[in-house]
């Protein structure tokens, strides 16, 4: 017998044994059930653990998803995903057997997402529920690959939001000026934004940046990481793609605001961060210096987008757009297509003119025969 009366405290206690996946075998306990009834039930749930029987609490399969996917993210991308499970999913599915949940009761969760509200009273964005969406239905993939699960209810509830916004924002260059000018008082965060509307960098990008990485006598920056905060630590990451690794050319105006920026710093070591400031502070920023300059409420990221669509106005293809900012030249092209101009009214042209060309040599073919 497994379950035991604790004489001395009267509570009830649980020694488990199994054999773990590499045949060994492991034995855990836990004490200080109220009743013989609740520890018989911590009993069952973990051997359909350890057994993998998808008959388990949902809070219990999603510990097993994250043993199993923890070290195969980045950490960044694991806190996300641990983010929105946790405040998004968990509560309303935790208790429930994982093998007992239908695509009706992925519905009615869909239905609470498009009906909850943020902090300021608004409704999710839409490309926000496709992201809660998308991590539901990774966990429920994971268990259709590893574990035995039929199938994924997800996929008959259908999906919730969208995969792009609506719209994308930016800033044209006379709004950016009008934002810097009012950003000049703080020299920190002026230079943070002149590196991020005129070189296209990720936030987490520009707040890597040491001084080893900006060569001024070819005058370019290096990427090579990414910063996050986590949890008061700080972290650094490969870039977000491997397209991430670049050099960046910096106008040359630009290269000379750097230089007086790094000589500004005291004593900045090689390897010491050039913007010491976090996300939230970059947003924070944005939002109060937009209000100030009186040009649109943007994110920080859309800075990056910004700097797109300055090059595309250039005439620059999105080959070397890609190169640029790190993304495939099909991401280019598909992200940010309705900023391209049409060449539908060239085209229409190039084939007009093709079928005249075509005539004027079967009429001249036809007189010569006559």
């Amino acid at each position: 017998m497994s379950v035991y009366k604790d004489q001395e405290f009267g509570t009830w206690r649980v020694v488990f044994r199994y054999t773990d996946w590499q045949g060994h075998s492991r034995q855990t306990q836990k004490r200080g059930f109220a009743t013989r009834r609740e520890a018989v039930a911590w009993e069952a749930e973990q051997k359909a653990i350890k057994r993998v029987n998808l008959h388990m609490k949902f809070s219990s399969y999603v510990e097993l998803y994250y043993e199993d996917i923890k070290s195969r993210v980045r950490l960044t991308t694991f806190k996300n995903k641990e983010y929105i499970i946790e405040t998004k999913i968990l509560p309303y599915f935790k208790d429930r057997k994982v093998d007992s949940i239908t695509p009706r009761d992925i519905i009615c969760w869909q239905n609470e997402m498009k009906s909850a509200k943020t902090d300021d009273g608004s409704p999710y964005a839409e490309t926000y529920l496709r992201t809660i969406h998308n991590q539901m239905s990774a966990l429920f993939n994971h268990a259709v690959l590893f574990y035995g699960l039929p199938e994924n209810p997800c996929r008959k509830a259908g999906s919730m939001g969208k995969k792009e916004a609506p719209e994308m924002l930016f800033w044209t260059l006379d709004e950016y000026e009008k934002f810097a000018e009012v950003m000049m008082d703080n020299p920190r965060l002026y230079y943070a934004f002149e590196i991020l509307y005129w070189c296209g960098l990720r936030e987490g990008e520009l707040l890597a940046l040491t001084k080893k990485d900006i060569d001024f006598k070819r005058g370019t920056i290096t990427v090579v990481k990414s910063y996050q905060r986590i949890e008061g630590d700080d972290i650094f990451t490969d870039p977000k793609t491997p397209k991430g690794f670049r050099v960046i050319d910096m106008p040359d105006f630009l290269v000379s605001e750097l230089k007086d920026y790094v000589n500004m710093q005291y004593k900045l070591e090689p390897d010491e961060r050039l913007f010491k400031t976090t996300k939230y502070g970059l947003n924070k920023a944005i939002e109060r210096g937009a209000k100030k300059a009186g040009v649109k409420k943007i994110r920080v990221h859309d800075l990056r987008h910004s700097h797109v669509s300055l090059l595309i106005n250039q005439g620059f293809s999105a080959v070397d757009i890609g190169k640029r900012v790190g993304h495939k030249a099909i991401d280019i092209t598909l992200r940010y297509a309705h900023m391209f101009p049409s060449t539908q009214q060239r085209m229409v042209e190039e084939l007009n003119n093709q079928r005249k060309v075509e005539k004027d040599e079967a009429g001249q073919q036809q007189k010569s025969e006559e």
